[in-house]
C-alpha cells in the first residue's frame, strides 16, 4: 500500500489512564486516516515499545511517573522511522528546547484543543515541526549561533612548562620585589650563575625580555603569589 494511503501509526505515552482513554478515542475517530499502533506508561515501556513497533509518530507526555521523557528521545527514534510529538503541561522552556535538539519534532500543550492534536500529529509525519514562534527562534537561534568554546589560553602551556624550581625562582623575583640577582640567589642556595640559567630558560618559556617583564608577567598570572599565600595560611 502506498505510504499516502496507508493509515498513520500512531504510539501513545502517557502514565495518566484517563489521558491515555482520551487519546486513543481522539486518534480511532480518525480512522481509517490514523490508527493506535500501541501504548506505553513508562520510559522503559516507551523505548522497548518504539523499537518493536517503529511507530510513525510518537505522541509523548514529558512526565512519566516523574521520569523526564526527553532523555529517552534519542532512543525512541533510533529506529529511523518514528517522529516524537511531546505532549506537555510544562513551562519548563529549557527542557522543551533540549528535546527538540535531541530529535523531537514538536512541543503539543495539554490544553490543545482535539483539533489541535491532529493537526500537529499530521504535520509531524509528513516532516514538519510543531513548534511556536518563540521556540522555533530559540532552537534555530542555538543551531545557527551555539556558545562559542572558551579560546584556547595561549599562556597556559607557557606556564605549565615551567619547572618546579623555576617557579620558585619566579616566586623568589616576586617576594624580592627589586633585590639584587645576588639576594635572590642567597635565598634560594643557588649561585649567581645558576640563577642566570634559570632566567634565561624562563624569559625563553614566558616571553618575557628581563625580571621586570616577568615580574609583571608573574604578577598578572598569578605565578608565586599562590605559594606565598599558601605558606601564610600554613
Amino acid at each position: 500500500m502506498d505510504t499516502m494511503q496507508r493509515a498513520i501509526r500512531i504510539m501513545l505515552v502517557d502514565d495518566h489512564q484517563t489521558m491515555l482513554w482520551g487519546l486513543e478515542q481522539l486518534i480511532r475517530s480518525e480512522a481509517p486516516r490514523m490508527e493506535v499502533a500501541g501504548t506505553a506508561r513508562t520510559c522503559d515501556e516507551a523505548v522497548s515499545a518504539a523499537a518493536r513497533l517503529a511507530p510513525d509518530v510518537i505522541l509523548l507526555d514529558v512526565d512519566l511517573g516523574g521520569c523526564c521523557s526527553v532523555d529517552i528521545v534519542p532512543a525512541l527514534i533510533a529506529n529511523g522511522v518514528s517522529r516524537v510529538l511531546l505532549l506537555t503541561g510544562s513551562s519548563d522552556q529549557e527542557a522543551l528546547d533540549q528535546a527538540v535538539k535531541r530529535g523531537a519534532r514538536g512541543v503539543l500543550h495539554k490544553r490543545a484543543s482535539p483539533a489541535e492534536v491532529i493537526k500537529a500529529i499530521d504535520k509531524v509525519y509528513h516532516g514538519e515541526l510543531w513548534l511556536d514562534q518563540a521556540a522555533l527562534g530559540r532552537v534555530l537561534g542555538h543551531l545557527l549561533n551555539p556558545a562559542a568554546a572558551p579560546k584556547p589560553d595561549p599562556d597556559a602551556h607557557r606556564r605549565a612548562s615551567l619547572t618546579a624550581k623555576e617557579r620558585k625562582v619566579i616566586q623568589a623575583v616576586v617576594e624580592g620585589n627589586g633585590a639584587l640577582n645576588k639576594a635572590i640567589a642567597e635565598r634560594l642556595f643557588i649561585s649567581e650563575y645558576t640563577l642566570r640559567n634559570h632566567l634565561t630558560s624562563i624569559y625563553q618559556k614566558l616571553q618575557v625580555a628581563n625580571r621586570l617583564e616577568l615580574y609583571v608577567y608573574a604578577v598578572k598570572h598569578g605565578l608565586g603569589v599562590e605559594q606565598e599565600k599558601m605558606k601564610s595560611a600554613g
